[in-house]
């Protein structure tokens, strides 16, 4: 091989690196730039809902009943995701609450049109929006009596440890005390009997 030649071989080398490495920091790019995206849509949705919440008509409650029922929903899947890590035994709740949150979402576009109907529209139905406040209802209640129960099981898992842990304190606090020493009490027996022994031949 030439000088020229093992040169220009290196040089191709080095541009193919170049081009690899060029490669690599344009993807990394491209999905930092959509997680930038996606987390700026996210915020600027809470942002203009929690504006919109501020609407003290039929619209600023809807906006304040997708954020309650946000707020409930994500609560209850944060308490049952800890029940499961500590592993207990919750049956078909995980599902339930799965179930309870597809419910959710359904809820949560319906009372989205309905608000965008309110702020566009000066003629409401009502009756609609009852309904909607009953479905709100159901499934926040669901959601409160879901983390009560398993708050009431947190109680009891805990309280079964604290009751072992108190005996276990007795039993260990009893095993430290001192057993009386046999020849000690001995001792102290035959003193007492020399002192009133002597008692008594004083006043003899």
């Amino acid at each position: 091989m030439t000088p020229i030649s093992t040169f220009l071989s290196i040089l191709l080398v080095i541009l193919l690196l170049f081009l690899l490495v060029g490669a690599a920091g344009i993807y990394l790019l491209v999905k930092v730039g959509k997680k930038a995206t996606k987390k700026a849509r996210k915020v600027t949705s809470r942002v203009v809902s929690h504006v919109a919440a501020m609407d003290p008509g039929d619209a600023g409650e809807t906006e304040r009943m997708r954020l309650d029922l946000r707020r409930e929903v994500s609560l209850t899947r944060q308490a049952v995701d800890h029940a499961l890590r500590d592993g207990w035994g919750l049956g078909d709740l995980p599902q339930l609450v799965a179930e309870i949150g597809g419910h959710a979402d359904r809820l949560d576009t319906q009372l989205g049109l309905y608000a965008q109907h309110s702020r566009t529209s000066a003629y409401v139905d009502h009756a609609s929006l009852n309904r909607l406040r009953e479905h709100h209802a159901k499934l926040t209640t669901s959601c409160a009596r879901i983390r009560a129960d398993l708050l009431n099981d947190q109680m009891s898992h805990s309280a079964v440890g604290i009751d072992d842990v108190q005996s276990r304190t007795d039993l260990e606090i009893e095993a430290r005390r001192r057993a009386p020493d046999p020849l000690e009490e001995i001792d102290e027996l035959y003193n007492r009997t020399a002192v009133n022994r002597s008692f008594r031949d004083g006043h003899g």
